[in-house]
């Protein structure tokens, strides 16, 4: 076996147990299986594979049974920005990404999150950086599985009268079918009403909604700790509702370095 067939080839790890399947990307053979150990040793998670090309990864895309990849930006033969590209081609079938790179350059940064990807953790790391980063996802993806169920439940009398007269059903949580948030302060504005782009579930987002307030504001960072969510998801769900008008931001600028951005409800209309 030469060099390069040795890089793109799968790593072989037995019977996958039930857990949310990863496939660990990177061409470094010590990285590669460093990184897979950290996936086996983390609760929830099964390792499927590790690969170390960008073609091995959207085979394995391409096969199914992958719900999670760990993908380096630098790759032998496509890149991990064309990797993340073309997984995205699989629509709703497409795995989820976090980007597990050295790359820290502003280009490659951008084009990872245009590609909605989870979380962007830069290397070198440890495990328990590793491990947080997935429990945080775990969480996530478990919020996504009980919007799921709760979609399949059978509709009350209520939820009936309520879907008649105003076109929504209520979920557990507080959000609709439409995509807004309900009881927990309402994502209402532009777009209200319409279905959540990818990557937006339901569930998370009430659960941001309800760590917002009107009057007291808070940071991305202390949002994502408190709804035990990574920084960029958290992130993700705020961009969206500054889109629909739900939540203002503000700026606190300090002594040094960049201005905090602060985020708030939009307060509720008066009478």
């Amino acid at each position: 076996m030469t060099a390069g067939q040795e890089r793109g080839s799968a790593a072989a790890v037995g019977p996958v147990p039930e857990g949310i399947r990863v496939l660990v990307v990177d061409d470094d053979a010590g990285a590669r299986s460093l990184h897979a150990r950290f996936v086996a040793g983390a609760e929830g998670f099964a390792l499927v594979a590790a690969v170390g090309t960008g073609r091995a990864a959207v085979a394995h895309g391409l096969h199914g049974g992958i719900d999670l990849v760990l993908l380096d930006m630098r790759l032998p033969d496509i890149s991990g920005v064309e990797v993340l590209n073309r997984l995205r081609t699989l629509g709703a079938h497409s795995p989820d990404v976090l980007v597990i790179s050295s790359s820290q350059d502003r280009v490659t940064v951008r084009q990872a999150l245009a590609g909605q990807v989870v979380g962007y953790l830069v290397k070198p790391f440890t495990a328990d950086a590793l491990h947080a980063r997935l429990a945080a996802y775990r969480a996530e993806y478990r919020a996504r599985g009980e919007e799921v169920a709760a979609r399949e439940l059978p509709l009350g009398q209520g939820e009936i009268d309520r879907l008649l007269s105003t076109g929504r059903i209520g979920l557990p949580g507080g959000a609709d079918a439409a995509g807004q948030a309900g009881g927990s302060g309402g994502a209402s504005g532009p777009g209200a009403g319409a279905p959540l782009p990818k990557g937006i579930s339901p569930v998370t987002l009430d659960r941001v909604l309800a760590a917002l307030d009107p009057v007291a504001p808070t940071t991305v960072a202390a949002l994502a700790a408190q709804c035990a969510i990574s920084v960029p998801t958290a992130r993700r769900y705020l961009d969206h509702l500054v889109e629909a008008g739900a939540i203002d931001l503000a700026h606190r600028y300090g002594k040094r370095g960049r201005p905090e951005v602060l985020y708030r409800l939009v307060p509720p209309p008066e009478g």
